[in-house]
């Protein structure tokens, strides 16, 4: 009897299982790719503004990896290299939150939300910081070290403040809210589950 059940079965187990450990990889691969893309187009766009506010933040206040001073060309360099292993770090771990384990499983489209919400934080709070210290700076109440009082023109100081605040503020915001999207994804699976299991 057993062996007619086998002969019924359609598809063969193995190949069963080969599928099902491809569609979760290319699942969990996508939050990564998908995660990574968006935060070096993110850092490009950051990269765009700030560097056409202020050069010198990046040919001063930045090694020089590349042999320009166009803030084009330095928006496309920093914007990937300043981003890229910070997503990749996140997006692994919310690829974990988002299908380790056996809780109902979620796909970046349903993350893709939490992420866009953050993007529009972060880029606030980037706006918030510059702004502030563009403001204090030209009121005196921020000053330069001795290094790059040598390297800056006066009239770029409150602008070299301004990028060197709003990139602090993104980074700070993408990596907190990046950790609180990976564990609130995380913690909504295990409540998911739970309620499955009682049901």
């Amino acid at each position: 009897m057993n062996s007619g059940k086998i002969q019924d079965i359609d598809e063969p187990l193995p190949d069963i299982v080969a599928r099902y450990d491809l569609e979760a990889a290319f699942h969990f691969l996508t939050v990564v790719v998908s995660v990574v893309a968006i935060a070096i187009a993110y850092g490009i766009a950051h990269d765009l503004a700030t560097a056409h506010l202020c050069v010198e933040y990046f040919t001063v206040g930045h090694p020089r990896i590349v042999d320009s001073e166009s803030p084009v060309v330095l928006a496309l360099v920093w914007g990937v290299a300043a981003t890229w292993w910070i997503g990749a770090f996140l997006g692994v771990l919310l690829a974990i939150a988002c299908r380790a384990g056996k809780a109902p499983k979620r796909t970046f489209r349903d993350v893709a939300p939490s992420i866009g919400r953050l993007l529009i934080v972060m880029a606030g709070s980037a706006t918030a910081a510059g702004v502030t210290a563009f403001l204090l700076t030209k009121a005196g109440a921020i000053t330069f070290p001795l290094y790059f009082v040598k390297l800056l023109p006066p009239e770029t100081f409150a602008f070299f403040a301004a990028d060197l605040w709003a990139h602090s503020a993104s980074y700070a915001t993408g990596a907190i809210g990046g950790l609180i999207v990976t564990v609130r994804v995380w913690r909504e699976r295990k409540r998911d589950g739970m309620l499955r299991y009682n049901l």
